[in-house]
């Protein structure tokens, strides 16, 4: 079989995009950020091999042996590379760059000297942690860089690369490095949880943030997973993981988690931003894969547990809305008043439109959307499984579809 990236319609797209911008005269510095896993490398390497350009790509993974120093002297192999490719010039890709000390620094002088010299060097910088690489990136290279987000795969790529039906994607998730082991889930659940769920924490959280408490963080983290799909209060949450720790420092690990591609709080929708940041959230994995994996359910036990199945369901509805508003196609909500809600509220500009999930487990309250109409007047109410719109026919298309006036 050929590369599943190859398969991968979306990937096509981002990998379209990245050589088109390569292509451009020297304007930014080239951010691909994503979760782990989810294609960067392989993708880049495609591009760059298509594009017959001159081209250096490095890693900083193994940040206890990478420096500034070691960093300024990749960039002055790249520049002698462009100088020798004459208006052609070179690619440098910088992968895991941001686990360098001071590496924005270090990079905004480089490429201001190069930009001052007119160096046809096109930068390519690779990060694992979206949030980690924004930060240093709004600090010091305000205005010469442009992202590319890689979210996680949709289940209309993984049906495309690995033929997945829909209850393979509810269960195994949009992980493409783990799918050729879905055929042994045990050995897909250590995979998961010791290569990528661990070295995602203890490599892309933990090693490049202050955390006072990590243990808190892990436990936060195995929460989410188990009430996705769920509203809960900071304090409910410190009362489950029997934590005296403050409000704030758990709503800036969920951040972190968030940043990291892994779980994230979705706010109380109000009209009004100011209280719905203050709203209690709605625990959202990002990949339903981290679900079914910290459950320790097989696919036959979680397909035989409705409850179960029926969360599983939301929660792949909601990582579809969270990716796309990772990527930057609209904002996520939900929507609480008294014990009536709706599951999600997506906003897009002015666009506004109402989500409610059918996935046949007893909902925690009863359906809001005539009375979210009538408060807020979305543009589109919407019923996904049931007799509403198919659950794969849901995930098979972009949530911009769903968003189109």
């Amino acid at each position: 079989m050929s590369d599943p990236a190859d398969s991968s319609p979306f990937q096509r797209e981002h990998a379209a995009v990245l050589a088109a911008r390569l292509a451009e005269p020297r304007r930014f510095l080239h951010v691909v950020a994503g979760p782990r896993q989810v294609g960067k490398t392989t993708m880049v390497h495609q591009v760059l091999e298509a594009s017959g350009r001159p081209h250096i790509f490095v890693t900083a993974d193994e940040p206890a042996l990478r420096d500034t120093a070691w960093l300024t002297a990749q960039w002055e192999r790249a520049r002698l590379l462009a100088r020798d490719g004459g208006k052609v010039g070179a690619v440098l890709t910088l992968d895991e760059a941001q686990k360098i000390p001071d590496w924005s620094e270090t990079v905004k002088r480089l490429w201001d000297e190069d930009t001052r010299n007119h160096l046809p060097l096109q930068v390519v910088l690779l990060g694992s942690a979206p949030l980690l690489v924004q930060r240093g990136l709004s600090e010091s290279l305000a205005g010469r860089f442009e992202i590319l987000h890689l979210p996680h795969w949709s289940f209309l790529e993984m049906r495309a690369a690995f033929g997945f039906k829909l209850d393979q994607y509810l269960y195994f998730g949009g992980y493409p490095g783990a799918a050729p082991l879905a055929n042994d889930p045990l050995r897909w659940r250590r995979y998961l949880l010791e290569s990528l769920v661990e070295t995602t924490i203890s490599r892309d959280v933990l090693l490049l943030t202050r955390v006072e408490k990590p243990a808190l963080l892990r436990r936060l983290f195995d929460l989410g997973c188990r009430y996705s799909g769920q509203v809960l209060s900071y304090t409910k949450m410190l009362g489950q993981l029997h934590d005296a720790g403050n409000t704030t420092t758990l709503a800036h690990y969920l951040e972190l988690l968030a940043g990291a591609g892994m779980l994230t709080g979705i706010s109380k929708y109000s009209g009004k931003m100011v209280r719905s940041r203050g709203s209690s959230p709605k625990l959202q994995v990002f990949n339903t894969a981290l679900l079914t994996a910290q459950s320790g359910l097989s696919p036959a036990e979680a397909r035989a547990d409705s409850e179960f199945w029926g969360r599983l369901t939301e929660s792949a509805v909601g990582a579809h809305l969270a990716n796309a508003e990772a990527s930057g196609d609209c904002e996520l909500f939900y929507w609480r008043e008294g014990n009536r809600e709706v599951d999600f509220v997506v906003r897009a500009g002015r666009r506004l439109v109402a989500i409610e999930v059918k996935s046949g487990r007893t909902p925690l309250a009863h359906s809001g959307l005539a009375a979210f109409s009538e408060a807020f007047k979305p543009k589109r109410t919407l019923l996904v499984g049931g007799d509403g719109i198919p659950l794969e026919e849901f995930l098979s298309r972009p949530v911009t579809y769903w968003l189109q006036p």
